[in-house]
């Protein structure tokens, strides 16, 4: 069993940086995929980015390229989310999510893939 725990939300100002921190405890970090999703009130989680278990190879929503990185450190079992430039339309509650399965042609990216979660952290950017 899996536990994360997010850290880093906060309020910022359109076009300011905030980085997230998920550390996790109770197995082999270095198996998982690691994944960040959002969600906002009424709408469903939506994927933002993930990374493979060696830290290799990531991926992200369209709508995030080029301005989130995502990173992981498995000897610190933590996985990073920096966020710059962001948009009021990044506002939401981030989670941290693992999966102990994973694909060798395509990334998950839908919820039901991830197998873990953590309790979220909210983000919120004033225009």
């Amino acid at each position: 069993q899996v536990q994360l725990v997010e850290s880093g939300g906060g309020l910022v100002q359109a076009g300011g940086s905030l980085r997230l921190s998920c550390a996790a405890s109770g197995g082999t970090f270095s198996r998982y995929t690691m994944g960040w999703f959002r969600q906002v009130p009424g709408k469903e989680r939506e994927f933002v980015a993930a990374i493979r278990a060696t830290g290799f190879s990531t991926y992200y929503t369209d709508s995030v390229k080029g301005r989130f990185t995502i990173s992981r450190a498995n000897t610190k079992n933590t996985v990073w989310l920096q966020m710059n430039t962001l948009k009021p339309e990044d506002t939401g509650v981030y989670y941290c999510a693992a999966s102990a399965t994973s694909s060798p042609t395509n990334f998950f990216t839908r919820a039901n893939e991830y197998d873990y979660w953590g309790q979220g952290t909210q983000v919120t950017v004033s225009s």
